[in-house]
């Protein structure tokens, strides 16, 4: 079984990300140690909240530099949700600067007739990178669920894995970058689709 560092930074749903990597087949550890973080296989970084704490929490506890070198490293690296958007510059949310580790901007959902914010539910994803390893298995345009007001916005439209659409606006879902992946709707909540992604993952 695959070693899973999952960071707690007292920001994650660790239980539920947790629960969906066993069903995959991995063996998860929750962790806030950089050493533990180095030793495993492969890393996720799950979160829910706001991106203001998030980086005060992960500053406090000593985990930028680690995430950056786990992901310099080459090892397998996943953002859940606010995992994902942390890994950029900023955020309109907040004024912290993120882990900048993908160039771009965490921008708010622009009001409109009848959208609602949050996007809550379950929505459907449009690959940009049909190839890319989380895709593997699943149908084309696949049902995932989301809970966020924020998404990001890259500069390098290239990372783009995947875009969902909410209303008028069509916003990027996941990021793939060679050893790096990213998505902003929540695998763990996903039913099928989201367990063959995490397995997708955890078969790297």
């Amino acid at each position: 079984m695959s070693a899973i560092a999952v960071i707690d930074y007292g920001m994650g749903n660790l239980h539920s990300v947790c629960k969906g990597l066993e069903k995959a087949g991995a063996t998860p550890k929750v962790t806030d140690s950089p050493t533990d973080i180095k030793r495993a296989d492969a890393v996720v970084l799950p979160g829910v909240g706001a991106f203001d704490p998030a980086m005060q929490q992960l500053r406090s506890r000593g985990l930028e530099s680690p995430i950056r070198d786990v992901i310099i490293s080459g090892k397998p690296f996943l953002g859940i949700c606010l995992g994902l958007q942390i890994l950029f510059d900023s955020s309109e949310e907040g004024s912290e600067t993120g882990l900048g580790i993908i160039p771009g901007k965490v921008r708010r959902f622009h009001a409109e007739p009848g959208l609602t914010i949050p996007h809550m539910g379950w929505n459907q994803l449009e690959p940009v990178q049909p190839d890319a390893l989380l895709w593997k298995q699943l149908p084309t345009q696949p049902w995932v669920y989301f809970v966020h007001s924020y998404y990001v916005e890259p500069v390098e439209t290239f990372v783009r894995a995947a875009t969902v659409t909410h209303g008028s606006q069509t916003v990027t879902a996941a990021v793939a970058r060679d050893n790096l992946l990213a998505v902003q709707f929540h695998p763990e909540k996903s039913s099928t689709i989201g367990l063959q992604i995490l397995s997708n993952f955890v078969n790297r």
